[in-house]
């Protein structure tokens, strides 16, 4: 696997913490170790998270394109949207980036705080658009490149979570790669790795760097999205493509690309009430802050599994914390009170 032969703009810190999670263990009482990746911690810009792994790999190419400009799109308070904000600000392009209504969420601030207000604040032109969640490539954003081309400007087009871009998958490999050498330095392994999946690229980046040493099927994905059969077709597809990339020297089987699509309930975006404990639990044992949309959710669905036994007494568990916890403010009527 080569990982290497591509060009990557550093825009994280380097290797991100594990940490144990001893009061969440325990408060969990499954006989099962609880570990965190703390991707939310891995840049000074914009206050992270996991988009910025991906974006490293894409930028290169953004800038031998000519462009001036990076277009995205996202809902009104997407992450993705706030750090290819960040990094245009960083490599000193403009950004036009669409927001789009996926969330059925009415909260008097939910427009003007948390992601879309750093967004604003580092100078992007954000475009609020009243449409649905759909993961797919959109008119919304293919409408904005046209409207940086008509004025003479060189749009570069990243889409959503940057997940169906060529290069969408490469960022979370590298994940894989660093949890490998992280692993030999603390002297132990990680039995599964949990991550939410929305748009796909993280999870898809993490089979692929994971079946290197055949554990792609212990990465489970814990889908965020509610539209579980579009996801798994687009996970299957950035795998492929990712995995060809990289030089993985076989076909990822589909057995080995785990989503569960138990906890992605009401709706995307919309915190379920054992969304919204699974929360106050890993902020009150560990100070650790997850979000409603992404964070919440994969919390949410690790606790449950391991509740009910999924994982073998023993197991020790990594949760990638993607960051997103920007969004929380989003949602301040319903944490009013804690």
């Amino acid at each position: 696997m080569n990982l290497k032969k591509f060009k990557r703009y550093p825009l994280t810190f380097g290797p991100t913490p594990i940490e144990f999670l001893p009061r969440l263990t325990k408060a969990i009482g499954s006989d099962v170790e609880i570990y965190a990746k703390r991707d939310d911690c891995n840049s000074g810009l914009a206050m992270g998270g996991n988009k910025l792994r991906k974006l490293e790999y894409i930028i290169p190419d953004a800038i031998s394109s000519g462009a001036d400009t990076l277009v995205s799109i996202g809902g009104v308070q997407s992450n993705h949207t706030r750090m290819v904000a960040a990094t245009a600000a960083k490599i000193g392009m403009k950004c036009v980036v669409v927001q789009e209504s996926w969330v059925p969420h009415d909260d008097a601030v939910y427009d003007r705080v948390g992601n879309i207000l750093l967004t604003r604040l580092m100078g992007a032109d954000s475009r609020l658009v009243d449409e649905g969640f759909d993961i797919g490539i959109r008119k919304s954003w293919e409408d904005a490149l046209q409207s940086v081309r008509d004025k003479g400007g060189v749009p570069y087009a990243i889409p959503a979570g940057a997940s169906v871009h060529k290069y969408g998958g490469l960022g979370y490999v590298g994940f894989a790669e660093e949890v490998r050498e992280q692993e030999n330095q603390m002297e132990i392994k990680f039995d599964y790795i949990i991550v939410c999946v929305v748009t796909g690229s993280t999870q898809a980046g993490m089979i692929v760097g994971f079946a290197a040493d055949d554990r792609a099927d212990r990465v489970i994905g814990i889908d965020g999205s509610g539209t579980p059969e579009k996801l798994k077709k687009q996970v299957k597809e950035i795998v492929d493509n990712t995995a060809k990339l990289v030089e993985l020297g076989r076909i990822v089987r589909d057995d080995e690309i785990i989503i569960n699509p138990d906890y992605a309930y009401p709706a995307y975006g919309v915190p379920s009430n054992e969304t919204n404990e699974a929360i106050r639990l890993a902020a009150r044992t560990e100070a650790m802050i997850t979000d409603p949309v992404y964070e919440g959710k994969s919390m949410q669905g690790m606790i449950d599994l391991a509740k009910k036994g999924f994982f073998p007494k023993g197991s020790k568990i990594l949760y990638a914390h993607l960051g997103g916890a920007p969004a929380i403010n989003g949602y301040s009527y319903t944490y009013r009170n804690g």
